[in-house]
């Protein structure tokens, strides 16, 4: 552990990250809320006058600019998904941290369901390639970047995580998907879908890639069975999209490669957001004991 990486992501940082963009944008971070830190500090600034993202991994801060090509590729293809904010140059870089700008998506407007997720897959599933490059599928590489990066990892679990990125490399290359690649959002669940009066709208483009849309339809399957999400969110997604991933044989290889991202999801940012580590360390121990019954709490 070295004092370099210690605390480079504490809210006193991210503050002055965030001060430094609105000084430049004319926006005015004073009252700014943080929806959520864990990939990613997110903040709302006050009046509804933007969202700022500002990305919580140094070791993943080459998808930025893959976020802001696709949030303009979903726009051109009219799909629902939140905007960046027009007439920014994007992303932003201060110092080592990068961040982007996004409209406020107008509250209002019925909860997010499973059917609504599905339909929104389904569409950007159906959707030609994008012209500019799109990486390809491999859901391994960042948790591999995060352990690389944690801020707070002991030589045990490290070895553990990446003998569990090492096994399950090798059953996801022995699977063969029964669906045709496409567009995948790479990280698709009711979290990331925001009400508004015109319906949900899709956030959080980090993980999007080329690959099997088996992938995404799994996190929402996964949430059933670790946090204790309704079974009908599921059962109403799959019936939208027209297809159960929990009835093909790969499911089990992508269930437990979705749990390993759900537990490294905050290592780039343990000793500065200490609040996650108790939960942590708790999923941790259920997977390394093999307990796929185990309920897990959201990373708050």
């Amino acid at each position: 552990m070295t004092a370099s990486h210690e605390g480079r992501f504490s809210r006193e940082r991210l503050a002055a990250v965030l001060r430094e963009i609105c000084a430049r944008l004319g926006l005015d971070a004073e009252g700014a809320t943080l929806l959520r830190f864990t990939n990613n500090a997110v903040y709302r600034l006050a009046g509804d006058q933007a969202v700022v993202r500002i990305v919580g991994s140094h070791g993943l801060r080459h998808r930025v600019h893959k976020v802001v090509r696709i949030a303009g590729w979903l726009a051109e293809h009219d799909i629902p998904a939140v905007r960046l904010s027009a007439g920014v140059e994007q992303p932003i870089q201060v110092g080592a941290h990068l961040a982007t700008v996004w409209d406020v998506v107008p509250s209002g407007g019925q909860p997010p369901r499973g059917h609504d997720l599905g339909a929104l897959l389904g569409r950007i599933h159906r959707l030609p390639p994008p012209t500019f490059h799109l990486p390809s599928w491999d859901p391994l590489d960042d948790v591999r970047r995060r352990v690389d990066d944690a801020e707070d990892l002991d030589d045990d679990d490290r070895d553990f995580l990446l003998a569990c990125c090492a096994r399950l490399q090798e059953a996801l290359a022995d699977l063969v998907f029964p669906r045709p690649t496409a567009v995948v959002h790479g990280d698709a669940h009711l979290g990331n879908l925001i009400s508004s009066p015109d319906g949900p709208v899709l956030c959080d483009f980090d993980s999007t890639c080329l690959g099997p849309p088996e992938w995404d339809l799994t996190p929402v399957a996964v949430g059933v069975g670790r946090f204790g999400e309704p079974p009908r969110t599921y059962r109403e997604m799959a019936r939208s999209y027209g297809w159960d991933v929990t009835r093909w044989a790969g499911f089990a290889v992508l269930r437990e490669v979705r749990e390993l991202k759900l537990i490294t999801s905050v290592l780039p940012s343990v000793r500065s957001n200490p609040d996650v580590r108790p939960e942590l360390m708790r999923r941790l121990d259920d997977f390394r004991r093999g307990d796929t019954h185990a309920r897990w709490s959201r990373y708050t």
